[in-house]
Formats: structure tokens, sequence, C-alpha cells
């Protein structure tokens, strides 16, 4: 049985999957940001955001990557990319477009990969009644 503080195994297998997940995306695009590469400066351009905006939620994501990999933080750090992929699917659906500059709507399909990997690492790593989060 399931105590307050653990998960099953397979429950386990599931979080740090999701969790790692999250991070790799978020920790890949990272580069893009911080090096002020130019497809990241045109989105941010585009959203009227550049340069704050970009390296702000840079930080922010660097921040729910530390957090995502750091088991006992990992339902926090899953509510920030969830802010975080709030702010980008929003973006996408009434400014940019799925598909922006001509990617395939492949940034589009990692927000909202990293938005479901999120949602599965809040429940799973939820705090539980009489314990920190998981």
């Amino acid at each position: 049985m399931q105590t307050s503080t653990s998960l099953t195994r397979s429950a386990t297998i599931v979080a740090w999957i999701a969790q790692v997940l999250a991070a790799v995306i978020l920790l890949q695009t990272l580069f893009f940001k911080f090096t002020a590469a130019p497809e990241s400066v045109k989105l941010f351009t585009t959203l009227g955001l550049e340069p704050a905006g970009r390296i702000g939620s840079g930080i922010a994501e660097l921040i729910a990557s530390v957090l995502l990999l750091w088991p006992r933080r990992a339902f926090w750090g899953a509510l920030l990319s969830l802010g975080v992929m709030g702010g980008a699917l929003h973006a996408h659906l009434t400014k940019l477009g799925i598909v922006f500059d001509n990617d395939g709507g492949l940034l589009f399909g990692l927000a909202v990969t990293v938005t479901l990997c999120s949602l599965v690492v809040l429940w799973l790593r939820r705090p539980r009644r009489g314990a920190g989060p998981a």
C-alpha cells in the first residue's frame, strides 16, 4: 500500500520519465535563449518581449529544470514549468501560430509535451496530507 510520502515503483518510474523529459526539453532551449539565437530573438521580437522575455523565460526554465530533477522539489518545478508553458501555449495560440517560422509546429509540440509532463509530475509528486512534496 502507498504511504503518504512514497510512490509505488511504477508511479516513481512514470514520475521520473515525466520529470526528465520535461527538464531535457526545457534545458535544450536554453542555449538558443541565452545565446540570442536568431530564431529565439525573432520569436520574442514578434511577441514584443525581446530581450527581457527571452532572458526571463530562460531563467524560469532553468530554475524549473533544476527543481524537476530534484525529487523533493519536483512538484514546484512542475508548477513553474506549467506556468511558463501556459505563457508559451497562449503565445502560440494567439500571436505566433502553431507553426512559427516554418518549424512545422515543433516549438508548439514541445510546449504541449512539457505541459503534459508537468501535469503528470504535479499529480504524482503532489503534497500528501501530513507530508511535504513527494
